[in-house]
């Protein structure tokens, strides 16, 4: 690891991405997820989740937002995959609400909440569009949190159960599913640093959510291929390139140990090697582990997800909590409106990683974006040349990666709409497509615009070249 890489960003030109490295066959998407969207957290059964507990106590979220509204997705999905058309988009990444499904967190099935999913499985498949499936992002049930959550390995069992439960419904049509998106953020903020849900600032705790949550995703899995056998299984890591922030020895170590947090402690089980032996010295929590475990947690799989924003420049921090590195603000770095340092070059390296460490057979960029001020126009259009250079450069490095033998098969726009930006409320806006929060009219921004003239361009190509 070298100290202060140069910023690589700016080496991938505007609008030169080689489109020629894609597939054919590459799913061009974009992706959102339950309770960022959906609202209607009181609707048709639904129970509320650690999400609606989170957001609902004062002082946890940006303007204490929530969620109870959203997008109005819930109600206004016909109009979202038109959306989606126009974009001509041919994936769509979406998560399933547990507590939709079963309210109880285990036990009966809320059949309400089952059929939305159901019938806008079928709207997107009769409007061209690949649904993606995400069991997970973050939504657990209250009731299950109030029994212990993550850090109880009765959890892992309820969730493989309801995603046994899905999988019989959808499996038919959807063959696309994600166990867990970015368990890092459930582990290490929600319980850890205690910016998230379930907002824990406990060590302990955290380590075994880590555990848990490893040991569903491979249950899970196993529930999955047992109820679907079609079904194309994968995992949803958001990970960062890491750099020391000096070439001090000390701030070497402390860039492996911040790689160890964020990258290799939900690699490396997953591909059978156990949980780093480094990383257990430094979070000094015994695993509750037992017998077949690791076994279950490498169950492998059909494709690997990044979710890929910003990298990280660390220096050693031996006072401050694990893993004892500290981020360091790169001056001279352009950053995006979240105060995230941009590095396009960090998703190829990335994407080689994973093809090249990891083995990895097929990969989807299941997440990359970026939140930048909106302006809209006295005509009611909204022109946004950062996010679309953001995105144009991080597609250029994907192709790049491509072309170096990447076996990369889709990219996911994170996001489709503007929504609810967890802790950071509704201040912070990702989406393609502008929402007006109090009359929710959606209006497709230039990048919106950018990102189907890159997907045209793609299939054009390709019709030419048969």
């Amino acid at each position: 690891m070298t100290a202060n890489p140069p910023t690589s960003e700016r080496t991938y030109v505007s609008d030169a991405i080689d489109l020629a490295a894609l597939p054919h066959d590459f799913l061009w998407g974009t992706a959102t997820s339950a309770y960022q969207i959906e609202g209607a957290v009181a609707e048709d059964g639904r129970s509320p989740s650690i999400w609606d507990t989170f957001s609902h106590t004062p002082g946890r979220t940006d303007n204490n937002d929530h969620g109870d509204i959203a997008c109005d997705h819930y109600h206004r999905w016909r109009e979202d995959i038109a959306l989606m058309r126009r974009l001509g988009t041919n994936a769509y990444r979406l998560s399933v609400a547990w507590p939709r499904v079963l309210p109880g967190g285990d036990g009966p099935v809320n059949p309400k909440g089952l059929a939305f999913y159901d019938q806008l499985t079928d709207a997107l498949l009769e409007a061209g569009i690949t649904p993606s499936v995400t069991l997970y992002h973050w939504d657990l049930p209250q009731v299950l949190q109030d029994r212990g959550g993550w850090p109880e390995r009765a959890t892992a069992e309820h969730f493989a159960a309801y995603a046994s439960v899905v999988a019989e419904r959808l499996g038919d049509r959807v063959t696309h599913f994600t166990t867990l998106n970015e368990p890092s953020c459930s582990a290490w903020i929600g319980h850890l640093e205690g910016t998230m849900a379930p907002g824990l600032t406990d060590l302990t705790a955290a380590v075994r959510a880590s555990y848990h949550l490893l040991l569903g995703h491979g249950l899970a899995a196993r529930a999955i291929r047992a109820a679907a056998p079609r079904a194309e299984i994968g995992i949803v890591n958001n990970l960062s390139t890491v750099f020391p922030a000096t070439d001090r020895p000390e701030d070497q170590a402390a860039a492996r140990r911040h790689d160890g947090h964020v990258n290799r402690w939900w690699l490396d089980p997953v591909h059978g090697r156990g949980f780093p032996a480094d990383m257990r010295e430094v979070y000094g929590v015994e695993l509750p582990e037992r017998g077949g475990d690791l076994e279950t947690i490498a169950t492998p799989l059909d494709w690997l997800g990044l979710n890929y924003y910003f990298p990280a420049t660390v220096a050693d921090d031996p006072a401050g909590p694990a893993p004892r590195a500290k981020a360091v603000r790169r001056p001279g770095v352009p950053r995006t409106g979240m105060d995230w340092e941009i590095d396009a070059g960090g998703i190829e390296t990335l994407l080689l990683r994973l093809t090249e460490e990891y083995g990895a057979r097929r990969i989807y960029v299941t997440e990359n974006g970026s939140a930048f001020p909106d302006v809209v126009r006295p005509d009611g259009t909204i022109d946004d040349p950062e996010r679309q250079d953001y995105l144009v450069r991080h597609l250029a490095a994907c192709a790049s990666a491509a072309r170096k033998g990447a076996p990369l098969a889709g990219y996911f726009a994170w996001s489709l709409l503007d929504n609810f930006e967890w802790a950071y409320g509704y201040d912070k806006r990702f989406g393609l497509v502008h929402v007006d929060y109090w009359t929710q009219e959606r209006t497709i921004k230039g990048s919106g615009h950018r990102y189907a003239k890159i997907v045209r361009a793609h299939r054009e190509r390709g019709r030419k070249a048969a």
